[in-house]
């Protein structure tokens, strides 16, 4: 009996694919070496995903976890030596929205396309990051740790992500923080839980055990998230400059200290037109940099408190010597609002065609010596083509991500993007997130902490099924 066969056996209606033509979506879109997976399966709960895992701890065979829609840009949920696809796209419903609590909780096929209009019902938005593609699974985009617009709301870096339930690399079921008991979600719901504790149980954080660690310690198959008010009314500014000054990174760590502003990142020229427009359009007026500020309020005295805060906003500008504007050369304020929380088909990036991105964490006042570094860089490469460049302001401010995004049709992209990878972590970088190349960068370097997890590996998934090859693992 074949795999397919073996799997369509452990429950009577279980979706099994064996088509090759279906498993190209599984693919990288960048990789050199197409490594095809076995097959797929498409659990429809919690006890579909324990029976798929037991039978490959039996058989002996790899788990690659994913929940979103092609194309695949990181290669996290991508297989590196065949094996089964478990793909979570048919657990999609929305279990609980709860406004008095500020959490949902999702499974983990659920979409941002999906999940925004039942939020904005309910007077709830998510703070998420910028113009996520439609397909993109919630779960997993915060299981990632992607890059959130406001750091206002964002404490730890675990945030938005609070509850999991997650079926270890064993086959156990184990819930996290609140949600770990004693009963299930409907009850604790009867007696007031909101699965908005994300702590234990008992002393260990296990979820942190599970977020980054890109499907290799088990499957999520829902997770409480944490939402914020959604505002009735909004307004966007910009400071529009030619250089990254000391006074505007002064300013912005100045916003951050004050919770002044909800939106808060930067933008370049490049990425700023790609988002804005159909990345093709030519001959917009767009200033050099934008720093994007929104503020928006909601509820009693919405209004006086708008007021305050704009106020208070020009005169922290004045201060630092920067103009504010609620445009930025062709730019509107309250479109551009519009489109950052907007999910976007194809993903906004894909508007100028291929692309490759590097992002790594640092801190503020270093990013103006990174860009100068890389500009350097692909200048004695040769690169002529677009450069985007994205800063995000992450943990209150404590650190940022800083992201590199190469445009550009050239056959020798790839080879730029991983001497671009190694440059930069010789320089500082550090890599969170480490996708493909950059998890040799991260761990080469640390024998006790790649020890360590492969300790960590061996109690949650000692046979080491769950997607082999990722991280150090």
């Amino acid at each position: 009996m074949g795999i397919v066969e073996e799997l369509r056996g452990l429950r009577e209606g279980i979706e099994v694919t064996g088509e090759r033509e279906r498993g190209r979506e599984y693919i990288l879109d960048f990789a050199r070496v197409k490594v095809f997976p076995q097959c797929a399966v498409f659990p429809e709960n919690a006890e579909d995903v324990i029976k798929i895992v037991k039978w490959a701890n039996e058989k002996g065979v790899p788990l690659i976890p994913v929940s979103s829609g092609p194309p695949r840009i990181r290669g996290d949920s991508t297989p590196e030596i065949g094996g089964v696809m478990v793909d979570l796209r048919k657990m999609r419903k929305i279990l609980r929205i709860d406004r008095r609590n500020r959490v949902c909780v999702v499974e983990a096929g659920v979409t941002f396309e999906e999940l925004l209009p039942s939020l904005k019902k309910e007077g709830l938005r998510l703070n998420m990051p910028v113009s996520p593609r439609k397909n993109k699974s919630v779960l997993a985009c915060f299981l990632e740790r992607e890059p959130v617009m406001m750091p206002r709301y964002h404490w730890d870096a675990s945030d938005p992500l609070l509850c999991l339930e997650v079926i270890f690399g064993t086959g156990d079921l184990f819930r996290t923080g609140e949600a770990s008991g004693p009963f299930g979600l409907e009850e604790q719901w009867k007696i007031g839980g909101a699965q908005k504790f994300p702590l234990g149980p008992h002393q260990v954080d296990y979820f942190r055990i599970v977020q980054g660690a890109q499907g290799t310690m088990g499957i999520v198959t829902w997770a409480s998230i944490k939402c914020e008010i959604l505002p009735e009314i909004r307004e966007f500014f910009f400071v529009s400059s030619d250089e990254l000054k000391e006074n505007i990174l002064n300013f912005i760590y100045r916003l951050l200290r004050l919770d002044l502003v909800d939106e808060l990142f930067i933008l370049n020229d490049k990425n700023a037109e790609t988002l804005y427009s159909d990345g093709i359009s030519k001959g917009m007026r767009i200033p050099r940099w934008l720093v994007c500020l929104g503020i928006g309020s909601a509820g009693r005295f919405k209004e006086e408190r708008m007021d305050y805060k704009i106020s208070d906003l020009m005169d922290l500008a004045q201060s630092f010597g920067v103009k504010l504007s609620r445009s930025a050369g062709d730019i509107k304020g309250m479109e551009f609002c519009e489109k950052i929380y907007s999910p976007s088909e194809p993903y906004w990036k894909f508007r100028k065609g291929s692309f490759r991105e590097i992002f790594f964490i640092t801190t503020l006042n270093r990013t103006p010596f990174f860009i100068k570094e890389f500009l350097n860089f692909l200048s004695e490469c040769g690169y002529k083509w677009d450069l985007g460049v994205y800063i995000q302001p992450i943990v209150q401010g404590t650190s940022c991500h800083l992201e590199f995004t190469l445009y550009s049709q050239r056959d020798d992209l790839d080879d730029i993007f991983e001497r671009g990878s190694r440059f930069l972590f010789e320089k500082g970088a550090f890599f969170s997130r480490p996708y493909g190349i950059w998890s040799k960068l991260a761990y080469s370097g640390n024998s006790i902490f790649t020890e360590s997890l492969k300790k960590v590996k061996g109690i949650f998934d000692p046979r080491g099924i769950m997607n082999p090859g990722k991280l150090c693992l």
